[in-house]
């Protein structure tokens, strides 16, 4: 006699599957990378000693002992604990922090857990499975997962009057608390594709991404523990051209010029609110971030060219970027 298969049990095994292998991912990558994350307290010597002013995660990256996390996290502080799950413990120094990145180093002063391996947030697409481990509320090892819900978003930052946007921030629906701060953003091959910044509202957190930009900012945290940065002096928006100016230049998008800073670079070099920035650094630019990239310390008082359309001209121009100072 043949008996059907109950279509209840069936239904059941064919919904549990999916969950399975979702399971099993996030799974392997908590395992994968908490062992690379620890719990951070930040400590600052006052008169009555020291004292603890803050909190947060840490990623190691280096085999000797360097971890990344945020500038926000270590900012006042000189040095600290940290902590890992298999319950290593250790005094920690700050190495360099760069706030209009919200990007730090910090050394921890005996042997480490080994690095976790960085990824390149260039290849996330929306929907993706990422994977968030931190400390939340103090809590070691804490997983969440979520998928990419947004990219190229920006967030600002400042120090003092500088004003700076991050480009290129992640956005994740991976539950992020406080304490999370620092903490690593996973993709499902337990790569570090972004290190945990901000909670942006109920449901949504932001990260800042491994990419070639913060690459090159995490280097110079490491061999100057600051990063020098090239100032133009310039306010701009990202604006698609009209079809007579892509025929004209041979681009979809350009940086509109918003304001100039008097007697800036920029200034200088002639460029005026409503110009639209087509190259600059002799590259095509068409969103904030691809200028900011380009103007760090090799450009610092060097003939940097900037190509900009002014009422259906194309204009050559010629700045000479300062370096930016910090506030006094």
């Amino acid at each position: 006699m043949n008996v059907l298969p109950d279509a209840r049990s069936a239904g059941s095994r064919d919904a549990e599957e999916p969950l399975d292998a979702y399971s099993r991912t996030v799974i392997g990558v908590a395992e994968t990378v908490t062992p690379h994350v620890a719990a951070i307290e930040m400590t600052a010597a006052r008169r009555n000693g020291q004292v603890r002013i803050g909190g947060g995660s840490a990623v190691v990256f280096t085999e000797d002992g360097y971890l990344l996390t945020n500038a926000h996290v270590v900012a006042g502080a000189d040095g600290g604990r940290a902590a890992f799950a298999d319950g290593t413990r250790m005094e920690i120094d700050v190495v360099g922090a760069d706030p209009l990145s919200d990007l730090a180093v910090i050394r921890g002063r005996m042997a480490v857990p080994p690095p976790a391996v960085l990824g390149d947030a260039e290849t996330l697409r929306v929907g993706q499975l990422v994977i968030a481990v931190g400390t939340p509320l103090g809590l070691t090892g804490s997983v969440t997962a979520g998928v990419v819900s947004g990219l190229g978003r920006s967030l600002p930052t400042s120090v003092g009057r500088t004003r700076r946007v991050i480009e290129d921030v992640i956005q994740t629906d991976a539950a992020l608390n406080p304490g999370s701060s620092g903490g690593a953003l996973a993709d499902a091959h337990g790569r570090i594709v972004g290190i945990n910044t901000a909670v942006a509202g109920i449901g949504l957190g932001l990260a800042v991404p491994i990419n070639a930009t913060t690459r090159r900012i995490i280097s110079a945290l490491l061999a100057d523990g600051r990063v020098r940065r090239a100032y133009l002096g310039l306010v701009s928006t990202p604006v698609p051209l009209s079809e007579p100016e892509v025929l004209r230049t041979g681009q979809r998008r350009a940086l509109r010029v918003v304001e100039v800073i008097a007697g800036s670079p920029a200034d200088d070099a002639g460029l005026r609110p409503g110009d639209l920035v087509l190259r600059a650094g002799g590259r095509p630019v068409s969103r904030a971030g691809d200028l900011q990239q380009l103007l760090f310390a090799d450009v610092i008082g060097a003939p940097f060219p900037l190509a900009a359309l002014r009422s259906g001209v194309v204009l050559d121009l010629v700045a000479v970027p300062q370096e930016m100072t910090e506030p006094g």
